[in-house]
């Protein structure tokens, strides 16, 4: 390593900032990543591996405000919010209000699906020559509806993806879609496969960036908190953590739902809510599915890894709260049964939970902090970090190096939800 490298810290050791990481390395940066609990163990670790460019449009959309209120009152409702006295959470609520139209769906849409499809073609680049071992798989992903009134349904929102982002799927029905997926019980009325999408195991993709950060140069440090920035001006100059200080040259915050936390490091609001998701991981099932699955009308999600299996997705927002709900594990079970011929398998092998930074607009905050020109953020991918890692880190690289953004980073900018 050049002794004169411009040195970088990356804050955060999830799937974020491994990405940001490994695309500075490869920029001529001296990095070091530290993280303050043990590298991938956040909400890199038991998500569902999915790696969707079809997952384009935001949660924020028309309609979308008056759907969340009525889930709120259904008993066992795959949405979940613990009112609470905390103005951060009541400001994010008003501004997720706020996008609830076509325009600003539309716009943040084409800004998720730059970031997408960026990710999905480096995918490809870092699993063909970097990445190994992580379970990679390309056969795409099913949308799954029970009922014919959802399947039918959702023809409107094929047609909008088709006409405003050329992002079609293939329709089955009935019969059609069980000899396509005999996983799937008879009476489903049918699904749409999104050919573009992969999905991968997300525990092994996190090892893989380890064994390739660390050929590459970049110092892991584990169990190391930040716990204050060295500001002079507008610059920050050395961080102190728990294990002494570390200067930098540049610094880049990837602690995704930790983000808020650091609000008075950054100097700045930062507009994210920990939204919990689930996961069952389990063996295989004897009549195991092809495909990876979402069950769109109870929000569970499936995927049949190489290893294992797993059942996936609700959505809580209870704050920093670590406990495992048992409720919302038996939702997922449940969710499953009503799709799949064998929905489970035992012995559970994990029972896990993890805060997803969810933005009011479903966009990441991806660039400059306001308040300090040295430091970038890289947090707020909702449930889409995994997929959209790459194409995050490459932007981060890029900005970091004042190099021209293959992506418009405007519609990311940090200071947009101030």
């Amino acid at each position: 390593m050049n002794a004169k490298a411009e040195q970088v810290v990356v804050v955060g050791g999830g799937v974020v900032g491994a990405a940001c990481a490994y695309y500075l390395s490869k920029a001529g940066r001296a990095v070091t990543l530290i993280e303050q609990r043990a590298f991938g163990s956040g909400c890199s670790h038991g998500n569902c591996g999915y790696v969707c460019p079809s997952h384009v449009l935001p949660l924020a959309g028309p309609g979308a405000l008056w759907g969340t209120l009525k889930t709120l009152f259904m008993r066992n409702s795959p949405l979940l919010v613990r009112w609470r006295l905390d103005p951060a959470m009541w400001r994010w609520f008003w501004q997720f209000t706020r996008k609830c139209n076509q325009r600003d769906m539309l716009h943040a849409g084409h800004a998720i699906q730059a970031l997408l499809t960026s990710s999905r073609a480096l995918y490809d680049e870092l699993v063909a020559a970097t990445l190994t071992d992580i379970e990679w798989e390309t056969l795409g992903l099913l949308l799954v509806f029970q009922s014919q009134h959802g399947m039918d349904h959702y023809t409107e929102t094929d047609r909008l993806l088709r006409r405003e982002f050329n992002m079609g799927a293939t329709r089955y029905d009935g019969p059609a879609l069980l000899e396509l997926e005999p996983s799937l019980k008879t009476g489903i009325a049918g699904a749409w496969h999104y050919q573009t999408d992969g999905h991968l195991r997300p525990d092994k993709l996190m090892r893989a960036w380890q064994r390739v950060l660390a050929a590459q140069g970049v110092e892991i440090r584990e169990q190391c908190e930040l716990r204050e920035l060295v500001v002079e001006g507008r610059l920050a100059r050395r961080l102190v953590t728990n294990h002494g200080d570390l200067p930098a040259d540049q610094v880049v915050v990837a602690t995704g739902a930790w983000t808020p936390l650091l609000q008075r490091l950054l100097r700045a609001p930062i507009a994210i809510q920990p939204g919990k998701g689930y996961s069952l991981t389990m063996p295989r099932p004897r009549v195991c599915p092809k495909y990876s699955m979402i069950f769109d009308e109870h929000r569970v999600a499936v995927t049949p890894l190489a290893s294992t299996y797993r059942i996936g997705s609700t959505m809580e927002f209870a704050g920093y709260d670590r406990s495992l709900n048992p409720n919302r594990l038996q939702l997922l079970r449940d969710g499953a049964a009503l799709y799949l011929r064998e929905p489970h398998a035992e012995p559970v092998l994990e029972s896990w939970m993890g805060w997803r930074p969810m933005t009011p607009d479903s966009l990441p905050l991806i660039g400059r902090s306001p308040a300090i020109e040295n430091l970038f953020i890289a947090a707020g991918h909702g449930m889409l970090g995994v997929s959209m890692s790459p194409g995050t880190g490459r932007l981060v690289a890029e900005l970091v190096s004042g190099e021209t953004p293959h992506i418009d980073p405007s519609p990311y900018a940090v200071g947009r939800c101030l």
